[in-house]
């Protein structure tokens, strides 16, 4: 199977605009101009972002979203991960190898792919219970424009990525590895059976992140990649005007090189906003890393990546 990268993300909150005015005002993403299944020619949203039934569309570049939030009575977080195949054969064929490999997979009809903004769509989930939705044909309609003047490093790496946290661990590496067919970047061990696995489908260092701290399930973070490490600083500005808990200093990891800062969000996962990453190409090989960061990172530990999985704090 061939991924062609992180297309999007659904999650759960019980206020989405308000989760829709934190991504604009903090994060410097824009709503989406058109929501999912409206007409082109007589939207309802008028360009807020909000559809009727109470989700929240944003953008940050050519797609027309990459982000929804749907309302959730519950604590939210994670509902769906959106992955990028290449055409209609390449969505039925997908299909077809997570069937011959024992996992359950359907095929989405015309309505459901219109709901995503996408052209075709198929339905599946991984050993710990994320639901993945595989597409192929987003819609584009362009004019991104950050109110922060934000620039987004998207393109042939996709939206940016996911670390998710899993108990079964064996078997989501052998799910996305083996049936998905990611290839393993890098990783680092900090436990019996603790770890943090990356994987990449494309340039991008790693698009999904597989971590291992405990019996638990979720997602940790979504990753956004801006163009210049003024945008990274003046975002971190911002979130701290706006009350948000910064969880990892500013500082640069050891395997991606990513500058970066990790804040948390209403969403129900953290944030982190980042430059200068890596990129990786089809001559790369997986290795080990001992050390997580260069320089900086404070807060980002096993434990405190631990406790807030728990929904606490240190």
């Amino acid at each position: 199977m061939n991924i062609r990268g992180l297309g999007y993300i659904g999650v759960g909150a019980a206020d989405p605009a308000a989760c829709l005015a934190f991504c604009r005002d903090v994060l410097g993403l824009m709503p989406a101009r058109i929501v999912p299944g409206e007409s082109w020619m007589m939207p309802a949203s008028g360009g807020c972002g909000i559809a009727a039934d109470g989700s929240a569309y944003v953008k940050l570049d050519d797609w027309q979203w990459r982000i929804a939030i749907h309302p959730s009575a519950g604590r939210g977080g994670l509902l769906y991960i959106g992955l990028e195949v290449a055409s209609e054969l390449a969505l039925e064929q997908a299909l077809a190898e997570l069937r011959a490999a024992g996992h359950s997979a359907e095929l989405g009809d015309e309505s459901q792919a219109h709901a995503r903004a996408v052209s075709g769509i198929g339905y599946a989930s991984d050993p710990a219970g994320n639901k993945i939705e595989l597409f192929y044909g987003p819609t584009l309609d362009r004019k991104f424009h950050s109110p922060h003047g934000m620039q987004f490093e998207t393109g042939d790496m996709g939206l940016g990525h996911v670390n998710l946290l899993v108990d079964k661990l064996k078997d989501c590496q052998d799910f996305y590895i083996r049936v998905l067919g990611f290839r393993l970047t890098d990783y680092i061990r900090f436990g019996d059976n603790m770890s943090a696995n990356f994987y990449h489908c494309n340039p991008r260092h790693h698009s999904i992140g597989l971590m291992r701290v405990g019996p638990i399930d979720g997602l940790h973070h979504l990753m956004l990649q801006v163009s210049h490490s003024d945008q990274v600083g003046q975002c971190l500005e911002r979130a701290e005007a706006a009350g948000a808990l910064i969880t990892s200093t500013l500082g640069r990891h050891a395997n991606d090189r990513m500058l970066s800062f990790y804040m948390r969000s209403p969403l129900g996962f953290e944030i982190e906003i980042g430059c200068e990453a890596i990129r990786v190409g089809d001559d790369w090989t997986p290795r080990e890393f001992i050390e997580g960061d260069i320089w900086g990172h404070k807060g980002l530990t096993p434990e405190a990546i631990q406790a807030a999985a728990a929904g606490t704090t240190n």
